[in-house]
């Protein structure tokens, strides 16, 4: 049965199967999701964003509740990255429609949130999550993988509701202002709900300072940072189109 399974295309099946090959896992494991009921098609008879979640929290259950950390590949010859990034592997490339925003990750003062951000970022549940909640000069939040899927089962009403299948994240609170271009996690009324949803401070906002977790900085790009969409929510959102660590550039 492994020869019928339907993929959306050759991009998203070397994605699934390399989700697959981090848990030791078989096209044949996938196959058998299928027949069992615990992947599912979505309406044009194709693997999709959904089909992926639910892939993913199998391979969890494999893995004892943790995400695939993929292999890097080996490069024959390295991708010249942009000379503001000095860590590449706490550094994060988010790409909007007008260009590239380059965040370094304070892996120094909230290593939890960094580790959650690079654990999703790597396996792609950021990609073309929408920004749902945009305000003039106060911020641009977006990072719901759950409703906010621009390309997957998105609903904009609920846009902002939900999370990822992680557990939430204990608060990391620290003395680091919320100034302009910082990355913060967003929360309910529990300091202790952060999950996979965060903010991009338009402005100087230091009246969130020590009640919301600050983990990281925009280094370049800020000006394409400027240009989302405004509103509560956007009427036609702009997204992260991808999300990447760049040592896996």
């Amino acid at each position: 049965m492994a020869e019928g399974i339907k993929y959306r295309n050759e991009k998203q099946k070397g994605i699934i199967l390399d989700d697959l090959a981090a848990a030791e896992m078989t096209e044949q494991d996938l196959a058998d999701m299928i027949k069992a009921g615990k992947v599912e098609y979505g309406k044009n008879g194709l693997l999709t964003e959904n089909s992926r979640r639910q892939i993913k929290v199998e391979i969890q259950k494999a893995l004892g509740g943790k995400l695939p950390m993929k292999k890097k590949k080996a490069q024959i010859t390295s991708k010249k990255l942009d000379p503001a990034i000095k860590d590449p592997e706490n550094t994060i490339l988010i790409v909007l429609k007008n260009g590239t925003v380059i965040v370094h990750l304070m892996t120094d003062i909230a290593p939890g949130h960094c580790d959650r951000m690079k654990e999703l970022v790597r396996s792609g549940q950021y990609d073309n999550v929408a920004f749902h909640r945009v305000i003039e000069g106060f911020m641009a939040q977006t990072g719901d993988v759950q409703h906010g899927d621009m390309e997957d089962g998105f609903n904009l009403r609920m846009a902002g509701t939900g999370s990822s299948d992680l557990p939430d994240l204990p608060a990391e609170f620290s003395g680091i202002p919320h100034d302009r271009g910082t990355l913060a996690a967003a929360r309910s009324q529990n300091p202790n709900s952060a999950n996979s949803q965060f903010f991009i401070n338009f402005s100087d906002n230091h009246f969130l300072n020590r009640n919301y977790t600050v983990y990281g900085r925009v280094l370049k790009g800020m000006n394409f940072v400027d240009l989302i969409e405004r509103g509560e929510p956007p009427m036609i959102p702009d997204r992260m189109i991808s999300v990447k660590v760049a040592a896996d550039v």
